[in-house]
């Protein structure tokens, strides 16, 4: 079956990339090709099941931080199609969208179903041909044209994009097309840790923390949550992401340094003894400071070599140190990690050299582009990765539309 263009992958940037083709070059023929019996998976589960479609950063520059991979590729590109172009598209298609507090933006209706709708619509009303079903099993280039090889018969065309994500048997017959792919490791992925300091306290979040990977560079900061084998939140996750290659070489198990209140030990040992005067009388467990979580709070009391009812006047110099450790330099062992929820990202793909980032095509391959996590990129949690899969296909769909 001879095609214009086949799109493999009809997630985020597959739909997305066939909708805006068809819809600049209503000539072309433009199908999609599904290995599952529906679509838009990751849309369906995305922010929780409301769908974080980006993140309000209006700035390249500002917004490429955001890439562990991919962040000096994408400044180019991110000048074609921003942010902006991305709020603008679904308005105009009737999809409003809003700003959380921390920049995060979902549809305002709260709801994945409505990106999705509106995708399934935009679909069919450009006439965009989408196959459920169809794994692809091989994919060979012979005079100009791609032959596509599924279980329903061959598809023949003579430009294909590839969105397949993070798919080990696309990369698979992409290396037979001459590409090179960068193993992949899992990003985004919250820390196991046993530790007595954070145990039987889940749900507990510390809101500003800064966390370091000892014996790297690695750090962040940001919320830090307490959950029933770890931590994740913010703080570790953007740790998790830049940190996926190193931290894979590692087999996950490595420490990590928490300043629970952004302070150095020196200032917090002033405070301290500043307290020891003013609240002689007092019990350190029950006088909670720092704006700390009350529960962490007491952990790192009792964690400091006292008990619940040693008071601030009977404090000795050890126990001050220790408290000011605890609170700005806790080291906690970790063991392992868990997936953050289903929003499973990897570091590695396409290897980001073989790509011309004006168009998205392959350098390796005339006619073969590239859109979302098939590539090696991949981003923070936040929106972050949907803003690279609009903002490819929306290029690639310029490129070939032309």
């Amino acid at each position: 079956m001879q095609k214009d263009v086949i799109i493999i992958g009809g997630g985020a940037a597959g739909f997305f990339a066939a909708i805006n083709i068809a819809e600049q070059n209503p000539e072309l023929k433009v199908t999609i090709l599904e290995r599952a019996k529906e679509g838009l998976a990751k849309v369906k589960v995305s922010g929780g099941g409301r769908c974080n479609v980006t993140h309000a950063e209006f700035v390249p520059q500002e917004l490429v931080q955001n890439y562990p991979r991919g962040e000096k590729e994408l400044l180019g590109p991110f000048h074609q199609f921003m942010t902006g172009d991305t709020i603008e598209w679904f308005e105009k298609r009737g999809v409003a969208l809003k700003i959380e507090e921390d920049g995060r933006m979902f549809p305002v209706s709260n709801s994945s179903q409505t990106i999705i709708d509106c995708f399934l619509n935009e679909a069919e009303k450009h006439h965009v041909e989408v196959l459920y079903n169809h794994p692809v099993k091989s994919i060979k280039k012979a005079s100009e044209l791609f032959h596509i090889e599924t279980p329903d018969g061959e598809f023949v065309s003579k430009k294909i994009v590839v969105a397949t994500g993070s798919n080990p048997k696309i990369w698979n017959l992409l290396q037979d097309l001459g590409h090179t792919i960068l193993q992949p490791v899992p990003s985004l992925f919250t820390f196991n840790i046993k530790d007595e300091r954070i145990q039987d306290i889940p749900g507990v979040v510390a809101l500003d923390v800064e966390v370091n990977v000892l014996g790297t560079d690695l750090w962040s900061e940001g919320p830090l949550l307490i959950t029933h084998w770890g931590m994740s939140a913010p703080s570790i996750l953007k740790l998790s992401a830049f940190g996926a290659l190193e931290l894979a070489k590692r087999h996950y198990k490595f420490q990590i340094e928490v300043n629970f209140i952004k302070q150095t030990v020196k200032d917090c040992l002033d405070v301290l003894k500043t307290l020891k005067q003013d609240l002689a009388k007092k019990t350190i467990y029950k006088s909670t400071q720092f704006d700390l979580p009350k529960r962490l709070w007491h952990k790192l009391v009792l964690a400091s070599n006292m008990n619940v009812e040693t008071r601030w006047a009977d404090l000795n110099k050890l126990q001050l140190e220790d408290l000011a450790n605890q609170l700005t330099r806790a080291v906690f062992n970790v063991d392992g990690k868990s997936t953050f929820k289903e929003e499973f990202v990897t570091a590695g793909g396409v290897n980001l050299k073989e790509i011309n980032f004006k168009t998205f095509e392959s350098k390796r391959c005339e006619n073969l582009y590239f859109a979302g996590e098939v590539l090696n990129i991949d981003a923070v949690t936040g929106g972050f990765n949907f803003q690279n899969a609009w903002t490819g296909a929306y290029i690639v769909a310029k490129s070939i539309s032309k």
